[in-house]
């Protein structure tokens, strides 16, 4: 069996939280293959851990992957400041005698967003709205490494490691049965700090944020590379959480002073897109209220604009002296305009000669978003937990919900096929994160443990 077949069969997306299967974005060949150890989201420690505990594992599957894509350049992407994960990766390509080169990236965010990883490492700029196919590179997490690791050896994705941080007892990553809620992966760490509490899916600036009281019903899945419990007020994503669309828009057609801080700290300008978030601003004010839902009267290059936000967040949690929210106004235009893809701009794409000088770090943005202190809190301590009841989504990945194959009363076995691919559509093969009994099949699989 192929590779490409082998982690298709396994059910790979991506694990750092995109979930694009893996089979379908390795169907290529490039010259470059960037694996991505940037840990990009503050708060996050699932890679550096990997990295030091699955160094051979991860090196293994990466030069595998570079011969299946025919890479000439296999390159890890990593942060230089992490200096203990990098002289693993150096240990580790001696020891192996591999062809993997390591490339140190400055300590900013969003270091690890894919076009600023082919940037920083090739270059190039990837056009607007395009992927690093057209620029002659493949990207890929760490952890995806390691699940394409695993299924050289037949072992299907089951498990996810993840960072549970911020405000718990005793922050860690773990490593959990694909299907176990939030709430027990923050119990496992001691539990919430505060009464008062809103956890994150993801990392703290572009993760989705949902009130404590629902962790019991968030599940973890495929995608899932952190929980970030934070506390319900007194801070920038709490805030964010409560504040809906329209006041959000109320808030930039009264207060935007278009001062250009969220155009000329933007991440994607920098690198040579056009996106100017100042410009949707000025749009957007310019409207009144009908118009704000057809959007009717914006010129269509300041939508197609809006279209190519990566949603970094660096314009809201950092740029804007007013406390607008640019990304939000970018995410309602996306909302309205589901479906379409961006106009191709033309011409020839220059970075900044500032952007050097417009990095920002890490520790600045988390200061900004009134974070600093769960910042500084780095996760101690490693658990492997385990679940008597998971419920699995059919749907972890980008593309269409995998198809059930499997029915309530049915008895599986962990690592079992549960949902296959959805023809002629992306997709992902799903499996049994633990042995037991199927008792619900819907939207999700729910399977009650009956001993191994």
């Amino acid at each position: 069996m192929s590779l490409l077949d082998q982690i298709k069969d396994a059910g790979v997306v991506g694990a750092g939280g995109a979930g694009f299967p893996t089979h379908i974005k390795l169907a290529c060949s490039v010259e470059y293959l960037i694996v991505n150890a940037a840990e990009c989201e503050p708060l996050l420690y699932t890679d550096k851990y990997i990295l030091n505990e699955y160094t051979d594992e991860i090196l293994e599957a990466a030069e595998a992957t570079g011969e299946l894509v025919s890479a000439s350049k296999i390159v890890f992407a990593i942060k230089g400041v992490n200096k203990k994960e990098v002289s693993a990766l150096k240990c580790g390509i001696d020891r192996r005698k591999s062809r993997a080169e390591i490339f140190e990236l400055d300590n900013y965010y969003p270091a690890g967003d894919e076009q600023m990883a082919v940037f920083d490492v090739t270059g190039r700029t990837v056009p607007p709205g395009g992927i690093p196919l057209s620029v002659g590179a493949v990207v890929t997490n760490a952890a995806t490494m390691l699940s394409i690791h695993d299924a050289m050896r037949g072992n299907p994705v089951t498990h996810k490691f993840l960072t549970v941080a911020g405000a718990v007892k005793q922050p860690m990553v773990l490593r959990v049965p694909v299907g176990v809620t939030f709430l027990q992966c923050i119990e496992v760490c001691g539990g919430a700090l505060h009464s008062d509490f809103k956890v994150i899916d993801g990392g703290p600036m572009m993760g989705r944020i949902y009130n404590g009281n629902d962790s019991d019903k968030l599940y973890v899945d495929k995608r899932t590379s952190g929980i970030i419990v934070i506390p319900g007020s007194g801070n920038f994503n709490a805030r964010l959480a409560d504040m809906d669309v329209s006041r959000i828009l109320s808030r930039a057609k009264s207060a935007c002073i278009q001062c250009r801080f969220c155009t000329d700290l933007c991440p994607r300008q920098l690198i040579g897109h056009r996106l100017r978030p100042h410009m949707v601003m000025r749009q957007m004010s310019a409207l009144d209220a009908s118009g704000m839902a057809a959007l009717e009267a914006v010129p269509e290059e300041v939508i197609d604009e809006a279209l190519i936000c990566c949603e970094c967040g660096v314009c809201e949690t950092y740029a804007c002296p007013m406390g607008l929210s640019p990304r939000q106004v970018n995410k309602y235009i996306k909302t309205v305009f589901a479906g379409r893809r961006p106009s191709p701009q033309s011409g020839t794409f220059v970075a900044s000669s500032l952007r050097d000088y417009r990095k920002i770090a890490p520790s600045r943005i988390m200061s900004r978003m009134g974070l600093e202190n769960l910042y500084a809190k780095k996760p101690d301590g490693f658990m492997d937990i385990s679940s008597s009841i998971v419920q699995i989504a059919l749907l972890q990945h980008i593309g269409a919900p995998a198809i059930p194959i499997v029915a309530v009363g049915d008895r599986v076995k962990r690592g079992q096929l549960i949902a296959g691919l959805a023809e002629g559509k992306p997709c992902a093969n799903v499996h049994a994160s633990i042995t037991g009994e199927v008792t619900a099949c819907g939207d999700h699989i729910v399977i009650k443990s009956i001993g191994e």
